[in-house]
């Protein structure tokens, strides 16, 4: 099976550089224009099914991707960002100043401290691994999955059976796409961040 991963487009919040784990944060306009470009590049992609996480910003970003496509598009809140709690749509700037310690302690340890009144990495993760879990059983050829940085990451390092600290080198951009072969045996990274049109000859 192929995981054809792509994040939401550009949103407020990524612009103001503010945390927005499961708080709404609308697509900019450029964001749109990702999305509607995404779909221009991978249109004659033979998608089987969508799946996007449960929030708003990937749902738009894969309607304008899948344009007119008849796709059966899913939400799936496995696929969900990591939720910040109190530091939702807050900038590091404040949190260095209002929840001086707490953020200190994330930032040193953020494996195992908490964002205040947030999730930890553990359960994070271990959505993420339950998320991997369910793709052993998905009968498609090409699914298409729109989710966020964190949980695309994340996926992609433990699906190549890396350790959880890898995902930072799994940068995964706006406006791009990224490709997984799958097997529950063996894992391949055929394409990270390509702003190619697809072609099915490649």
């Amino acid at each position: 099976m192929k995981l054809w991963l792509v994040r939401h487009g550009e949103t407020e919040a990524n612009v103001a550089g503010l945390y927005s784990g499961h708080a709404p944060t609308p697509l900019t306009a450029k964001g749109q224009q990702q999305a509607q470009r995404l779909g221009e590049m991978l249109r004659q992609v033979p998608f089987d099914h969508a799946l996007c996480s449960g929030l708003e910003r990937t749902r738009h970003t894969a309607r304008l991707l899948l344009g007119e496509r008849n796709i059966p598009l899913t939400a799936n809140p496995l696929l969900n960002e990591m939720f910040f709690g109190d530091w939702e749509m807050r900038h590091h700037r404040d949190l260095q100043v209002e929840d001086k310690e707490n953020y200190a302690a994330w930032c040193a340890d953020w494996q195992h401290a908490v964002p205040t009144n947030g999730e930890g990495f553990p359960d994070f993760s271990r959505r993420v691994a339950d998320f991997a879990s369910e793709l052993a059983h998905y009968p498609y050829q090409n699914l298409l999955i729109v989710s966020h940085q964190g949980v695309l990451s994340l996926l992609t390092a433990r699906l190549l059976g890396m350790p959880t600290a890898s995902m930072w080198h799994f940068r995964i951009d706006h406006g791009a796409w990224s490709v997984i072969d799958f097997t529950p045996e063996f894992t391949t990274l055929r394409v990270l961040n390509s702003r190619a049109i697809w072609r099915p000859d490649e």
